[in-house]
């Protein structure tokens, strides 16, 4: 009986019209509305939190790996410049006690009469007014102005620079001046010491800031003064163009460091 009843209601409802089969799925829905809504946020919440696990652990695992190249990139560049510094010290000989402090350049002026650089260390890192600043192998100037985080290189080709110098072979002393238009000058030597183009010229050696004497150009044109023909007028190409440069290294010899009492960087933010 009750097989025949629900089998004639099921009929009753399959050709009945739409409207009538709608109202009662509406009525079924409000009536049954908390169960069936119950029934499908079980299944969708238990997704959304797996989803949102996956998620999180998505993106902590690209921040890691995120962390680990920054960290790769920071190794690649300090050991570049562990072999840049290396080999300067491999290069020019008398830098084996000296300690070399790397800077990038942060900007430079060398059109006209001036020649400077400022570059991006300073007092808090060991630096001092005259030290020699040293670039491709070769001096191109010294410093004149820093502060705590900065400081301002001259170049020897500024036209207030003046530094002694000397060609090999000669033993005289000599003072080169610069001159503008990455340029310098050597002037007052006498026309009895022989002088020719491409003669090395080399920074002297000067205690306590320059344990040996280090190239700093080619005498690029040598003809007698034209106020004093017994004197030579030497035009000095300098052995590198500063203004070509990205990053330099200055030059602290262990007098300027006990001087100064310069930290390590460990030690210095102790002290600090």
């Amino acid at each position: 009986m009750l097989f025949i009843w629900f089998t004639l209601a099921g009929f009753i409802l399959l050709f009945a019209p739409q409207t009538v089969t709608s109202r009662f799925q509406f009525a079924f829905a409000r009536m049954f509305h908390w169960p069936l809504r119950t029934g499908k946020n079980v299944p969708l919440s238990a997704k959304t939190e797996v989803k949102i696990h996956q998620e999180d652990f998505g993106r902590k695992e690209t921040q890691y790996q995120n962390y680990i190249m920054n960290l790769e990139e920071e190794l690649r560049q300090k050991n570049q410049l562990i072999e840049q510094l290396t080999g300067m010290r491999t290069r020019l000989r008398g830098l084996e006690g000296a300690k070399l402090v790397p800077a990038d350049i942060i900007s430079a002026a060398t059109e006209g009469q001036r020649g400077e650089l400022i570059i991006n260390r300073g007092s808090d890192d060991g630096l001092a007014k005259d030290m020699f600043v040293i670039g491709d192998n070769s001096v191109i100037g010294t410093i004149t102005e820093l502060s705590d985080k900065n400081a301002k290189v001259r170049l020897l080709t500024d036209a207030t620079s003046a530094v002694q110098v000397n060609i090999p072979g000669l033993e005289i002393n000599m003072i080169m001046e610069g001159e503008g238009r990455n340029l310098a000058k050597i002037k007052l030597v006498p026309v009895k010491h022989k002088i020719k183009v491409g003669d090395a010229v080399l920074v002297r050696k000067k205690p306590g800031l320059l344990d040996a004497a280090i190239v700093a150009g080619t005498v690029q044109q040598c003809k007698r003064d034209n106020k004093n023909a017994s004197l030579w007028d030497i035009t000095v190409k300098p052995a590198c163009d500063a203004g070509n440069l990205n990053n330099v290294a200055v030059i602290v010899t262990q007098a300027m460091e006990t001087k100064y009492q310069i930290p390590n960087d460990k030690s210095q933010k102790n002290h600090k």
